[in-house]
């Protein structure tokens, strides 16, 4: 019997980091398996001097293994990096993180200096998790540097930057080998695997890019500053996030007011939008979460003061936007304005 299983991955755009390496070396890209005959060049080492830039598309597919279920006292046991026994002290196992990371391939920055990007792809459900916990968000990050230095031998700095973009290049679809303890079928042995499993992967196919998936606004983060932050004071104290939205031919404008907006708050929040909901997580404020798709009651019940200043339909208030079309997720833009203190989407 195999030990893989293949699997075919369309990634789904998250979020990108870049890093930069921290001593020289040299990287060698894994081969995939050639033809004696086979007529394309052999792939050559690549002279990584220190400082050269690395890109990191975090990404998301249905049909990575996700993290095995656990107590949050286990993930927070694995988020601070701390190992159990067998059974953790919780009898809830071990929580860990299974990945996909691409080959590194080459690029260039915006100066055209040359630069290695990397896909580290997650099972969706890791997505919801670092909309609404920045520290799970880092601990994410930080697992795909560790994963990038296993496979590639680079060193990198932890001192990163959060491009204004969704993903550096284009996520290809691909084909990966996937353990087949971690297959679905296969769950007995969930309790023994380590922190974080490494899954093979193939070089990308060579067919028609995925299009833009629903549910994923590219890039609303930007400036340079370290992730590794602390996260900020809980989110029941702090005060909820005030929106508004209007109609402009035929476009729907969402504006969201985000009081003393600077760089550093712009670098960790985290913005997603899909076609009836939308949602905003900011350091020092509660998650807002505009879902569409629930009842005129419920809508109304969840309101408290995180919401549209009118909830009469008719009036320009939440209930009317919900009689509006979807959101034009592949089209829609987001711009932050400082000046301004605020948020504005275009879908």
């Amino acid at each position: 019997m195999s030990n893989t299983v293949p699997v075919s991955l369309k990634p789904v755009a998250g979020f990108c980091i870049k890093s930069t390496t921290l001593q020289p070396a040299v990287y060698t890209p894994a081969s995939p398996t050639r033809s004696p005959n086979s007529l394309e060049p052999k792939i050559l080492p690549i002279t990584v001097p220190a400082g050269f830039k690395i890109f990191v598309n975090v990404a998301w597919n249905a049909n990575v293994p996700p993290p095995p279920e656990c107590s949050e006292e286990a993930i927070k046991r694995a988020m601070e990096g701390q190992t159990s026994d067998e059974n953790g002290t919780d009898g809830s196992g071990e929580y860990f993180v299974p990945v996909v990371v691409s080959e590194g391939r080459q690029d260039t920055d915006k100066a055209g200096k040359p630069s290695l990007v990397f896909d580290c792809v997650f099972h969706k459900s890791v997505k919801t998790r670092t909309l609404i916990d920045h520290e799970y968000k880092v601990f994410i990050i930080e697992l795909s540097l560790q994963r990038i230095e296993a496979q590639t031998g680079l060193l990198l700095s932890r001192n990163i930057g959060t491009p204004n973009i969704a993903a550096k290049g284009k996520l290809e679809p691909r084909t990966v080998s996937i353990p087949s303890f971690l297959a679905p079928t296969s769950s007995s042995d969930a309790k023994k695997k380590p922190l974080i499993e490494e899954i093979a992967s193939t070089e990308p196919e060579s067919v028609k890019p995925p299009s833009k998936p629903k549910g994923i606004l590219k890039g609303v983060q930007q400036s340079s500053s370290s992730a590794l932050a602390s996260a900020s004071a809980p989110r029941a104290q702090q005060k909820p996030l005030q929106w508004s939205w209007s109609k402009q031919n035929d476009q729907i404008h969402l504006s969201i007011s985000v009081p003393r907006l600077d760089k550093s708050t712009i670098s960790k929040a985290t913005f997603d939008i899909e076609p009836r909901r939308f949602i905003l997580s900011v350091p020092n404020h509660p998650i807002l979460d505009v879902d569409l798709r629930i009842s005129d009651a419920e809508i109304v019940s969840k309101l408290g003061t995180a919401t549209a200043a009118d909830t009469e339909a008719g009036s320009g208030g939440i209930l009317t936007l919900k009689r509006q079309r979807e959101f034009q997720v592949e089209n829609a833009t987001a711009e932050w304005r400082m000046v301004e203190d605020k948020l504005v989407i275009v879908a």
